[in-house]
């Protein structure tokens, strides 16, 4: 593939690149913090899940609203709506999480740092389609025209 053809292929898919890559780093920051929490401070499974999924949240709020969709505004009105949504989505995606692990690990007893990653991906994919439709959406009235 030539640089012009990568350079069209990044343009057209830039916002599901850019969330990809940025949701990668949200991922490894919940994992490194879970693994930490669980082996060097020794706090049990399910409040180490929350702590993780606090930090990497935060982290994902920033990258998500300023580079991955681009959302400029910084007035009350809308970051209070897309925080809130942020978060509301969040939270369902880590009672996803939090369920997946326990039946995953607590119940079957299956490897729990395997089950934190596919946990992870299913979280990924959830995030994204709350993001894209709900969150960062497009205010599409502001678009059409006025008449």
């Amino acid at each position: 593939m030539s640089k012009p053809d990568l350079v069209a292929l990044y343009r057209r898919h830039k916002q599901m690149i850019l969330y990809f890559i940025f949701g990668g780093l949200t991922t490894l920051i919940n994992i490194v913090s879970y693994a930490l929490c669980r082996s060097v401070l020794k706090i049990p499974l399910v409040p180490a899940d929350i702590l993780a999924w606090l930090l990497s949240v935060l982290f994902a709020y920033v990258t998500n609203k300023r580079f991955v969709f681009e959302s400029r505004s910084w007035r009350r009105k809308v970051i209070l709506r897309e925080m809130t949504s942020f978060f509301v989505a969040r939270l369902f995606s880590l009672g996803v999480d939090v369920v997946f692990l326990y039946l995953t690990v607590t119940v079957l007893g299956w490897w729990e740092l395997l089950m934190k990653v596919l946990a992870n991906g299913i979280v990924i994919v959830l995030n994204y389609v709350f993001s894209k439709l709900i969150i960062f959406r497009k205010d599409t009235a502001a678009k059409q025209p006025k008449g």
